[in-house]
This record gives structure tokens, C-alpha cells and sequence, in this order.
């Protein structure tokens, strides 16, 4: 594929971008200098030592007044405070209070996906802010912040999960045994809502796929008033069941993980309402299809309707339903529809008490902020222009305006930006360059602002209504981090064949100087979803790939079309063809390192992880005149084998999209692996099966091939624990270092 240099549009980005790469190479030549330390995987993975610390779990409470988070202390974890009023922080829960309560104690990484990603929260306040619940286990100890004592609520035989306040203050709700519980606070006394529940029908309890792929984190909702609560029954009986084996004891014992794979059949869900504390549950009409999935469900502010989310399977309509509690009679409010796909947004918000919603929509092809009546009629559009609101952070409707993340600066980060609800002028209120992500605190007065960029791991501010800053939490200088003179990476765009800006990230050696001749490593995603450009600290990934510039590669990372926030059409051309744009765009990046006289065109590698293996696998199976070594860490190998939810969305069903499906699998063409690849993949990964490396290496051995594969007992999708990763990442260091 070659660009249409002979386009003007593309001419002009072509010397925009050699601009911009001359200026970071004099920016670059000012600024760095020869290492004072070399960065080792020992450092990067087998400590936390460069990562600096982060305010755990913060929350404010429900007047706003006081934000909470976890901070270690003298003796330990504690509970500490931001006082809004006095500007000054304080203890709020000692150490020793803590451990009587057997509270606070900092969670183990989880191996798993989907919820699994999510850890649940350890502490919740009350409705009236005069108390905190602390969950340890299957026990719940409400801590009295008048008395400073605390009382055990519940003591449960079995674990529990997904723990509420009613918004009255009266009830504690829990998942247990796959049904919806809760408990007077009172009293103790223990009520179950369902009596359904088992291992194959969740009741109120979510399944792997729904926050995996839809960004669901709950299935239950309590009702304003505290009379109902509103929840999705899953019915798994029909979704396959992948077995994750356990290779490390004798007997090899098997859990069977209810996946449904593309094509196969999705769990059945429907909403129920159940009263409080009990009785016969209120099923909503949400139509006769039942091979559908519901991503959202809330409460009307009167306690009387429920916006339920419909969406095809297709994904290419979403309805809007509003659903009579009392009845479960429905009717649409509204509806998205879209020839590729809807991306699911955020629940509406309800203003005027009913009488008016908030909906954000990508309709006019880039997420924006829109305001609908109660009949489903839209009212108005507050935001619009080729860039995305990325988050809603909330809506203070005393003073008539929404704050919300946008790209409307550059997509390379996000800013908080504030516009009144009746429409008029976006004001921008954050001003650091970076990446902020922000929590509102209840009325709007305050923000936590969680700050970061490129070499600035995440610091913690407390921001005024104005964007001015309150307090300092947490500054992160982590000094460790000078010893290294890291190289501050440079942000310029190139062209795709069709004239898009593909954004790029460059890390330059220490030393680097042009005269010489360096190899590269390319970083990839490459899949939706994910944004790689950005000005934001990278953690363990960003010092990684520091020290392999210390070893003298140049970095350099792509967005290419596909990935996310640059707009739906950005998004698009993936449709029914994963991997073939993306590598289209990916050696548009590398052909224009290889226009540059510093660059080894014959010593160009690959890396990345989950969709960025997926990628890599691409490239050195389907450009191996390009890329002469890869690493690709637990990659999707053949997208039969990936789940319903994700995969139909961008490919359709396998039996409509045979040859798309085919042609998108690294497994089709294994015979066209000429360099050296290295494949990392774990047995307990519960999102891209084991059996996806099987599948390949089976391929491999069919084409008279051979790459090496690093297999990981026990462990899930991202490799977590430091024993592993070390060796893990010294053996990739060592695989490029051999083979680049």
C-alpha cells in the first residue's frame, strides 16, 4: 500500500510531521544526555519502586465534605480524610481500628477479567454520612464516625459481593449464593429478595462477558425512594462452558467458565423489580426478542419507571425503554442506530425530576452531550465539533451545568471542560498538559483531579468548581525516577492511505545522534476500545520500553484506524476485517521511519499485548518482509475462539462472515512466518484462552514453522505477579537483543 503523496492534504501532514520530529530531535538533543542509571526488569517489574503510590480507593461523602481514601501510616493502612471546610487532612479510621474491623488491607492483584478487573470497594459511606461499612468477607462492621466504635452488622457463613446502602440508610444489600439479600441495619435482620439463583441463573449477579465487553460493573439497582430494587436475571444455561484447568495440583481440578463464543448462544437476561423487603418480583416488558443483551438499567427520580438499554445483537441498534415498575409495561424513549455498530455510552440523566434527560450519542459522529424531553423529543445539542466527550463526570443542576473529559483540545489528552445545560459556551477547566481523570464530589463544589503525563506518574489534587486547585493530596514525585534521565517521548502524526492523522509517540535513545543507524521496536494495540498515543504515564509498559531505548532502539508507537476516541468514522474501517487496516497503518509508520537515515530498515521488531499479540501475530505472519522480530504476549489467535459481545460487534457471525473471519486469524497464515517470533500465554487466562496458543502453535507445526512459546501455569490474562513478570520480561529483553 502506498500514500497518495500527490494529495495535498497528505503532503501538508507529511510536513507537518517532519516538522515536528525536527523539533523533538533539537528538544530531544537539549535534553537528554547519558544515563546516570541503566533501568533493569528487576527495577521496572520486581518492584514498585518507580511507580510511585497512589490515595487508594477515594470517596466522597454524600454532602461532599469530606473525601476519603487509604494512605498508609506509621503502623499501617488507615482511612484518611480531606476536610473541604478546613482545607486540612486528618485520620479518620486508625490503623488499629481497621484491624479490628479486619478492613483495609490492600487487595492482591486479580488474575481475572472481566468483574475481575473491577475490585470491589472495601468501604461505602452511608446515605446520612454519619457512618462507613466496612466489608471484610463475609462480614459487614459499621463504624460509627460519632462514637468512633464499630459493630459487626453481619457475619455470613459464605462470601459476599456487590454490597449497597438503600438511599433511605436502612438497608445493607448483598449478593450470596448467586441471590440478592439484604439486611436491616437495625435489627440484622437478614431478608432474601430471590430464591432462583444458582451457578447457571444469577439473580441480580453478573456473568463474565457483561463488564467485560459492555462496561457493566453491576447488576442490581436500588430505587430512589428505597422501596424496590430493580436487577438482571441471567440465565446461563445455554452458554458454552470453557474448562480453565488447573495444571499445578495432582489432581488437575477444572473450573468450567461459562464463555459464549462468537456465534454461540449469549445468556438469556431479563430485569425484574423486587419490593422491599419482600415479595412477588415485577418481570419488564423489554420485547419478544430474547437473543439480546440489556448494558444499562436506572431508576426515574420519582421511583416509578426504569430506562432500560436494548441493544441487538447485532449492536446495531440501541432503544431506550421506559418501563412501568408497577406493570412492566414499556415503551421506547429514544433510539441509536448505526450501519456498523452503536458503541454503548452512559445511563441517562434524569433533570427537572423527569422531565428532561441527558443522553450522550455518537449520531453526528462523535460522542457528544444532548439534551432530550421526557417524551424522548431531543431538545437541544450542548456539545459538538470533531472531538469527544470520553466521560461524563456529573451534573451539578443547582447551577445548570454538566462537567465532562473531552479531546476538544487534542486527542492526546483529556481535559475537564464544564457547559451550562440550557446550552452556550464550553469552558475549559482543567490546564495541565496531561491526561486527568476526574471525581465529582456530591454538589458539584470539589473534584479529585488524577493527573498524570508521559513521565509524570499519577498525582492527586483536589480542584475548586473553577478548576482552581484546593489542596495537594498526593504529589508522587518519585525521586528514583531522576537517577534514570528517562527520555521524554515526542508526539508528532503521520497520514494513512486515506488521509486520516495517525498519531505517534518516538522515544530516541540517550545519545541518540543521527549520523548512526538504529533498530526499532514497534509498540502496538492497534484495537478498539484503546487509545496508545497519549500524553499519560504508562507505568510498567512506559519504563520497558525507556529501558530498550537505553539499549539503543528507537520506540515508536501508532494509533492506527480503529482505535478509540478519534470519532466513530476513525473507528469504522475495521468493520468485518480485524487486523487488515491495522497493519495497513502500522507499516505506514514504519515506512516513514524507514524514509529516515538514522533508521535500520533491516532491524525493525514488534510488541505488544492481549490485541497488541493479536497484532504483532499479524505482522510477522502477514509482513515478514517488514518486521523481523515480534513478541506477542496472550494473543487472540482465532476470533472463533473470542467472546459473542466483542468480537460479532466489529465481525458479524462466523457463519455470515466465513472468509472475514478466516482471513482476521493469525492461524490462516502461519505459513508466511519467516522471522523469529516469541509467544507469551497463561493457562488460567479466562479472557484469550490457552487454546488460543495451541491453536497457533498446532498451525505452526502444519506450515513447517516454528516460533517459541512461554507458558505460564495458573496465571490470567495479564501475567501479574513479579516472580513472573521478571522472568518473563528478561526473556523477552533478551529475545530482541538476540534477534534485532
Amino acid at each position: 500500500m502506498s500514500m497518495r503523496t500527490g494529495d495535498s492534504k497528505i503532503g501538508r501532514a507529511i510536513l507537518a510531521a517532519a516538522a515536528l520530529a525536527a523539533t523533538a530531535l533539537a528538544a530531544h538533543r537539549l535534553q537528554a544526555g547519558p544515563a546516570q542509571r541503566e533501568l533493569t526488569v528487576e527495577a521496572i517489574f520486581g518492584s514498585r519502586a518507580l511507580l510511585g503510590a497512589q490515595l487508594r480507593v477515594p470517596e466522597w461523602s454524600p454532602d461532599g465534605s469530606l473525601l476519603t481514601f487509604f494512605e498508609a501510616g506509621s503502623q499501617g493502612n488507615q482511612l484518611g480524610a480531606w476536610d473541604a471546610e478546613k482545607n486540612s487532612r486528618r485520620v479518620l479510621v486508625t490503623t488499629d481500628q481497621l484491624e479490628e474491623m479486619r478492613a483495609g488491607r490492600p487487595q492482591r492483584a486479580s488474575n481475572a477479567t472481566g468483574l475481575g478487573r473491577h475490585p470491589a470497594p472495601p468501604y461505602y459511606w452511608s446515605p446520612r454520612g454519619d457512618a462507613i461499612l466496612f466489608v471484610s468477607g463475609g462480614n459487614l462492621y459499621l463504624f460509627d464516625l460519632h462514637s468512633s466504635k464499630s459493630r459487626r452488622v453481619l457475619a455470613a457463613d459464605a462470601e459476599l459481593s456487590d454490597v449497597k446502602f438503600s438511599p433511605d440508610g436502612k438497608w445493607v444489600s448483598f449478593l450470596r449464593d448467586h441471590n440478592l439479600w439484604v439486611v436491616e441495619l437495625q435489627t440484622g435482620h437478614e431478608q432474601q429478595l430471590t430464591r432462583a439463583g444458582s451457578e447457571l441463573l444469577r439473580e441480580g449477579e453478573l456473568d463474565w462477558v457483561y463488564p467485560e465487553e459492555l462496561d457493566l460493573l453491576t447488576a442490581y439497582w436500588w430505587a430512589p425512594d428505597s422501596s424496590a430494587v430493580a436487577f438482571l436475571e441471567m440465565d446461563e444455561g445455554k452458554v458454552a462452558r470453557y474448562p480453565l484447568v488447573n495444571y499445578l495440583e495432582l489432581e488437575a481440578p477444572v473450573e468450567m467458565e461459562p464463555f459464549p463464543q462468537a456465534g454461540g448462544a449469549n445468556p438469556l437476561v431479563r430485569v425484574g423489580v423486587a419490593s422491599v423487603p419482600g415479595g412477588q418480583t415485577q418481570w419488564m416488558d423489554t420485547g419478544s426478542e430474547n437473543d439480546v443483551y440489556l448494558p444499562r438499567v436506572a431508576w426515574t427520580p420519582d421511583s416509578k419507571h426504569l430506562a432500560i438499554q436494548r441493544l441487538n445483537r447485532a449492536q446495531s441498534q440501541l432503544d431506550v425503554l421506559l418501563a412501568d415498575a408497577a406493570t412492566g409495561r414499556s415503551a421506547t424513549l429514544f433510539q441509536e442506530k448505526d450501519k456498523y455498530w452503536v458503541n454503548v455510552g452512559d445511563d441517562p440523566v434524569f433533570l427537572e425530576g423527569g422531565k428532561t434527560v441527558l443522553w450522550t450519542s455518537e449520531r453526528d459522529g462523535f460522542r457528544h452531550l444532548f439534551v432530550y424531553s421526557e417524551g424522548g423529543k431531543m431538545l437541544r445539542q450542548l456539545t459538538r465539533g470533531n472531538w469527544e466527550v470520553t466521560e461524563l463526570v456529573g451534573v451539578d443542576e443547582k447551577a445548570g451545568v454538566a462537567y465532562f473529559l473531552s479531546t476538544q483540545k487534542t486527542p492526546l489528552e483529556r481535559q475537564l471542560y464544564r457547559v451550562s445545560l440550557a446550552g452556550g459556551e464550553i469552558q475549559q477547566l482543567t490546564r495541565e498538559e496531561g491526561t486527568h481523570h476526574l471525581l465529582m464530589a456530591p454538589g458539584g463544589a470539589n473534584f479529585l483531579d488524577t493527573f498524570s503525563s508521559s513521565l509524570q506518574p499519577p498525582q492527586q489534587v483536589v480542584l475548586r468548581a473553577d478548576g482552581t486547585q484546593a489542596a495537594m493530596l498526593n504529589e508522587n514525585r518519585v525521586a528514583a525516577l531522576a537517577d534514570y534521565n528517562l527520555t521524554k517521548p515526542a508526539f508528532s502524526e503521520i497520514a494513512a492511505a486515506d488521509g486520516s492523522r495517525l498519531f505517534t509517540e518516538t522515544i530516541l535513545p540517550p545519545g541518540f545522534t543521527p549520523e548512526k543507524k538504529y533498530p526499532v521496536l514497534v509498540y502496538v494495540y492497534g484495537g478498539p476500545g484503546v487509545q496508545s498515543v497519549a500524553d499519560s504515564w504508562g507505568g510498567t509498559r512506559l519504563l520497558w520500553l525507556e529501558m530498550m531505548a537505553q539499549k539503543g532502539y528507537i520506540i515508536f508507537t501508532l494509533d492506527n484506524r480503529g482505535s478509540a476516541d478519534r470519532g466513530h468514522a476513525f473507528e469504522t474501517p475495521i468493520y468485518h476485517h480485524l487486523g487488515e487496516t491495522e497493519l495497513k497503518d502500522q507499516i505506514a509508520g514504519v515506512r516513514y521511519l524507514r524514509s529516515k537515515p538514522y533508521v535500520d530498515a533491516a532491524r525493525i521488531g514488534i510488541t505488544g499485548w492481549s490485541y497488541g499479540g493479536y497484532m504483532t501475530c499479524m505482522a510477522m505472519l502477514e509482513a515478514p518482509e517488514v518486521f523481523k522480530a515480534g513478541f506477542a504476549g496472550a494473543p487472540v489467535t482465532d476470533w472463533r475462539q473470542y467472546d459473542t459481545i466483542y468480537t460479532e460487534r466489529y465481525m458479524g457471525l462466523p457463519l455470515a462472515n466465513a472468509e472475514g473471519y478466516r482471513a482476521s486469524s493469525p492461524i490462516a497464515h502461519a505459513d508466511g512466518l519467516q522471522g523469529k517470533l516469541l509467544v507469551a500465554q497463561a493457562t488460567g487466562d479466562d479472557n484469550v484462552h490457552f487454546a488460543n496458543a495451541l491453536e497457533l502453535q498446532e498451525a505452526l507445526v502444519d506450515a513447517g514453522r516454528y516460533a517459541e512459546f512461554a507458558i505460564y501455569p495458573g496465571r490470567g490474562h495479564g501475567i501479574t505477579d513479579a516472580a513472573a513478570q521478571v522472568q518473563l520480561w528478561t526473556r523477552v529483553t533478551q529475545f530482541f537483543l538476540d534477534d534485532l
